[in-house]
């Protein structure tokens, strides 16, 4: 049991030293609602890899990770501004932005910017390693 415990710990501190290029890469606002002035926490696009990857981890406030945590809270209505973050120039955001698009997919605007949205590949593999 310690182990496990060992093991959570070392990834909880590899995580934090991504921590400032993160915020810098973020400007230190949330990465998926742009939210400023509210606690930001790290969340890495599952599957999570051995050692955490800077190319996999986003910088979101708390409200933002407790829905991505429980996809059934999340909120169709506030997600409108996927339509930006699609044409991220980071990846990952794109990534991110792709996989919440299809868990709206029922929703008309939703399936558009699907239909709309041209991404590379690498993004569009980085979105189907997993989903809600």
């Amino acid at each position: 049991m310690a182990r496990g415990y060992d093991t959570n710990q070392e990834r909880k501190q590899a995580l934090s030293l991504l921590g400032k290029d993160l915020a810098r890469r973020a400007k230190s606002k949330c990465e998926l609602t742009q939210a400023s002035g509210v606690p930001l926490v790290t969340y890495e696009l599952p599957p999570a890899p051995d050692d955490p990857e800077f190319e996999r981890c986003l910088l979101v406030s708390e409200d933002v990770l407790a829905q991505l945590n429980k996809p059934s809270k999340l909120r169709a209505d506030e997600w409108r501004h996927l339509s930006e973050l699609i044409w991220s120039d980071i990846p990952i955001v794109q990534a991110m932005a792709l996989r919440l698009l299809r868990h709206f997919a029922p929703e008309p605007w939703a399936q558009n910017l699907i239909d709309e949205a041209y991404l590379d590949p690498e993004v569009e593999i980085l979105a189907d390693q997993a989903g809600f």
